[in-house]
């Protein structure tokens, strides 16, 4: 008896071990918002179930990154933006660089608005300004560009706020505007060991106004041996060549009225051959991977008419969850779109963060502050709400079993951190 009750906590802790994760992106370690984490915190509130809190000295819609105990942050303060490096272990900053100045509020976001991205190794920071850098993890900076500098003003009417999207041996960077410029949108793939731009494609539409402005993030398409990023912004969607920058396929229809104040803020989401690209509420289409050509009419599997403008919906692969500005919540059917349920009013606030999915729970956070969790699956039940009073636009981040939210104020650690081999 006592030696199968040792063998059972040691194959638990075992697999609690390796559950453990990185959180490399704004979407996670999958670009998707999924973590494969168990026994993460359900409640908590300023002062409860917090390993720590550190002062941050103004809002960002910017989501914390984590790689062992480093966290790093996009921070702006007055006219400067500079990355933070954080000790994990103690909540306490390691060291800032300079990413220069130029910061400023555009309506909810400012300058700090992407999110960084990391290998592990290093780690890669883009303004809102159009300063892109590259730093160790010992501060060191390896190469800096500024975008507008090489390539023209950004022309979006809220500022720029899309993240890098990492991949391999290269960054892939989107610049969709149009509102305040004449200058074409563009796809940029950029060495991540130098800085150099290894490609540029021009990215046209026929969306006018607004519309051409995009604050989405790329994401990456994987399936069978083909590898696709995947752009949403001026009213269509792409697949682009990751190694040529090549358009591959392309699907209107995500402004069929031609609205000239459609901008896209909500980002695309992939799982496993299934492409999700929310517009601004209406329509969300869902599309099969595989084309090639206009995909409209072959690749188009279902639409739905009440998506979110800005928070990007999350997904198992079995059930799709969207959580509307409103604080309208949907579950749908992720390969057919059916509704499961839904219209379910979370908390009455506005929703600015993007919900992440783990451990068989969905996390949202609001602009106050509150992060509603409620139970994954085909029945809503709501499992606590749990508020730390204070203004909030980023999405929550998960890693080593602990959950860090970010607020205008400060970057909380709830819950203890699991221990990894």
């Amino acid at each position: 008896m006592t030696r199968a009750i040792l063998s059972l906590v040691i194959t638990c802790g075992t697999a609690a071990l390796l559950h453990a994760e990185q959180w490399p992106s704004w979407r996670g370690p999958s670009l998707n918002g999924v973590s494969r984490e168990t026994n993460l915190p359900v409640r908590w509130s300023r002062t409860e179930n917090v390993a720590w809190r550190l002062a941050l000295p103004a809002l960002s819609g910017s989501t914390a990154i984590i790689w062992g105990d480093r966290i790093f942050l996009n921070v702006g303060e007055g006219p400067n933006l500079s990355l933070w490096s954080v000790d994990r272990t103690k909540g306490v900053p390691i060291w800032k660089k300079s990413l220069g100045v130029g910061n400023h509020r555009e309506m909810k976001h400012n300058m700090s608005s992407p999110s960084p991205v990391t290998d592990g190794r290093n780690v890669w920071v883009m303004t809102g300004t159009g300063v892109l850098k590259a730093f160790d993890f010992s501060g060191t900076e390896l190469w800096a560009r500024d975008i507008q500098k090489d390539y023209g003003r950004f022309g979006l009417n809220y500022g720029y706020a899309s993240s890098p999207l990492l991949h391999e041996d290269s960054l892939y960077l989107q610049v969709l505007h149009g509102m305040t410029t004449d200058d074409p949108s563009y796809v940029l793939r950029i060495d991540k060991a130098t800085g150099r731009t290894v490609w540029r494609v021009v990215r046209p539409t026929r969306a006018i106004h607004e519309s051409p402005d995009a604050y989405t993030t790329p994401a990456l398409l994987r399936y069978g041996s083909t590898t696709e990023i995947v752009i949403t912004g001026g009213d269509v969607a792409t697949g682009h060549d990751p190694s040529t920058g090549t358009e591959l396929w392309r699907a209107d229809g995500l402004n069929p009225t031609n609205d000239p104040i459609h901008r896209l803020v909500a980002s695309p989401i992939v799982f496993g051959d299934m492409i999700y690209t929310p517009s601004r509420e209406r329509p969300m289409l869902a599309l099969k991977a595989g084309g090639r050509g206009n995909v409209t009419k072959s690749h188009v599997v279902w639409s739905f008419d009440s998506g979110p403008d800005v928070p990007t919906p999350v997904t198992d692969g079995t059930y799709l969850y969207i959580v509307r500005d409103n604080g309208i919540l949907f579950c749908l059917d992720a390969k057919t779109g059916k509704r499961i349920y839904g219209p379910q009013r979370l908390r009455s606030a506005t929703y600015s963060g993007s919900p992440v999915l783990g451990d068989g729970k969905i996390y949202v956070t609001n602009e106050d502050g509150v992060t509603v969790v409620v139970k994954a699956g085909p029945v809503f039940e709501l499992l606590a709400e749990n508020d730390v009073e204070e203004y909030t636009l980023s999405s929550p981040a998960i890693s080593d079993g602990q959950i860090f939210i970010r607020t205008d104020k400060a970057l909380y650690a709830v819950g203890r951190r699991m221990q990894r081999r």
